[in-house]
């Protein structure tokens, strides 16, 4: 399986996770696997279980760079490529901040709009811009 496939299993873990709150990265995936949906590999499940770990920092980056949008009015799909690439930038170690945001970008495009795509971009180009004026350290 390649990483792309693997950040979209995240994703569909994440998104799942929107829904459901109350349930870990394993109970999603023990749902999943129920309902013969692909079980998601290592990768994706460690990937979503940071993203579930991390979403309050998270939203506070979407929050910061989502100028004039509250997280409640973003659809699921931008809020979840959003927070699955914000926790790739900060606590992925060997992932460049490019690849990041072209697969949440890339997902954008798939599961939603290219309105939603653009929006995405936006944000983490901006979340990523402003690191590198900070000199790497973390918002």
């Amino acid at each position: 399986m390649t990483r792309h496939e693997s950040r979209e299993q995240a994703f569909v873990l994440v998104f799942e996770n929107i829904f459901h709150p109350e349930l870990s990265v394993e109970e999603i995936i023990t749902a999943a696997g129920e309902t013969d949906v692909q079980c998601p590999d290592d990768f994706a499940a460690a990937l979503a279980g940071t993203v579930i770990a991390h979403k309050d920092e998270a939203d506070a980056v979407i929050g910061q760079f989502a100028r004039g949008w509250k997280l409640h009015r973003l659809s699921k799909v931008a809020l979840a490529a959003l927070r699955l690439a914000i926790c790739e930038i900060l606590y992925a170690d060997g992932v460049p901040d490019g690849v990041a945001i072209n697969e949440a970008v890339e997902l954008a495009k798939k599961y939603a709009t290219a309105a939603d795509a653009s929006y995405i971009n936006g944000i983490l180009g901006s979340f990523v811009r402003s690191r590198e004026k900070t000199d790497g350290t973390e918002i």
